[in-house]
């Protein structure tokens, strides 16, 4: 049976720590062509991940490697400039980084879904721009799209990548999910996991 994944994901705008979960995995190229148009970063995503380099992260080099072979691209933030400096902008409470500041402003201004895993950055974009769909990287890695593109172990390989090299972030509502799919032996040994699921899984 062939997959595919949701139309309301078919434009998508990826924040800092999307690329670098996906990077993790080894396998982002082929994730990335699983979307009818490629995915978008902002221009200050990748200068995020470009001073990355500068404490050893290679995912600046991860990202061009996408953009070189047209599964990604970079955009300027264009009409969501003001979106953005209102994110960045009043009480630590209500504000973001500039990476996730510019993916959400992107996304609220072009129609796009944001990609993002910090919980804070989620709830602020769903508070304020309840129309963006905001996808966690793990609800990408778990979709039947994934499975049908790298098969079940692979799919369950890529996980326990980004959970174990980028510290993959997993909503609670998901966690269940992962364990069942990677294994009581694997999600013991993912940090990122919370410590919950890892004692659960380390005693089973």
């Amino acid at each position: 049976m062939s997959h595919s994944l949701p139309e309301s994901w078919r434009a998508i705008v990826a924040d800092t720590s999307a690329i670098i979960n996906l990077n993790a995995t080894g396998r982002a190229e082929e994730i990335f062509r699983l979307f009818p148009a490629p995915p978008v970063v902002t221009e200050t995503v990748r200068w995020e991940l470009q001073a990355g380099e500068a404490r050893g992260h290679q995912d600046i080099a991860g990202l061009d490697a996408l953009v070189r072979r047209g599964a990604c691209r970079v955009v300027e933030i264009g009409n969501g400039a003001a979106i953005r400096s209102s994110l960045v902008e009043g009480r630590a409470a209500d504000t973001l980084g500039d990476g996730e500041a510019a993916t959400v402003a992107y996304a609220a201004a072009y129609g796009r879904a944001a990609m993002m895993d910090d919980r804070k950055a989620r709830r602020i974009c769903q508070e304020r721009f309840p129309a963006v769909r905001v996808v966690a990287t793990v609800e990408l890695l778990l979709h039947p799209a994934v499975r049908s593109a790298l098969g079940e172990d692979g799919q369950a390989d890529a996980i326990v990548a980004a959970l174990r090299e980028a510290r993959m972030s997993v909503p609670m509502e998901r966690v269940a999910e992962v364990v069942a799919l990677i294994g009581r032996e694997r999600a013991a040994l993912c940090p990122s996991l919370p410590a919950s699921a890892r004692r659960l899984a380390d005693r089973t």
